[in-house]
């Protein structure tokens, strides 16, 4: 991996185990490469959409947000000990919907992301990010899937 040039590193992240695994993995590659870290959260609003905006709405919201600024803290902290520069991205609508456009309207060089490797009804009920990711980006994606326990 020596002569590796990406500058642009998108870390695609959900804050669980896997997403941390893929989160080194994607800041090994930008300290080899002398590349930038994008940690992007999606605080996902695709089942908020047929509700109203009211009180619990508002709670849950919130709830979201925080969830994501703890993931991308988590890789920017990461970085910050690789000295590793991370710039931290929160954004909102449907995962994979908003992770393909960041990454193409950015101009991303590849999206490293873990994958629970859900298979069968949960995968059907749930979708997948990482397949549509990998089936629908223009920009190169890595999944990162290890033995990860949600």
């Amino acid at each position: 991996m020596e002569n590796v040039n990406f500058k642009k590193i998108m870390i695609a992240t959900d804050g669980s185990i896997c997403s941390r695994m893929a989160a080194n993995k994607g800041i090994e590659l930008a300290r080899l490469s002398g590349g930038t870290i994008y940690a992007v959260y999606v605080v996902s609003t695709e089942y908020f959409s047929s509700m109203g905006v009211d009180f619990y709405w508002g709670k849950m919201y919130e709830a979201l947000k925080k969830e994501g600024q703890q993931a991308v803290n988590y890789i920017k902290d990461l970085g910050e000990m690789e000295k590793v520069n991370v710039e931290s991205v929160l954004l909102e609508g449907h995962p994979a919907d908003e992770l393909i456009r960041y990454a193409e309207e950015e101009e991303m060089d590849i999206v490293i992301m873990g994958s629970l490797g859900m298979t069968g009804l949960d995968r059907l009920l749930l979708g997948s990010v990482a397949g549509n990711l990998v089936r629908h980006s223009k920009v190169p994606v890595m999944v990162v899937k290890e033995k990860c326990q949600s």
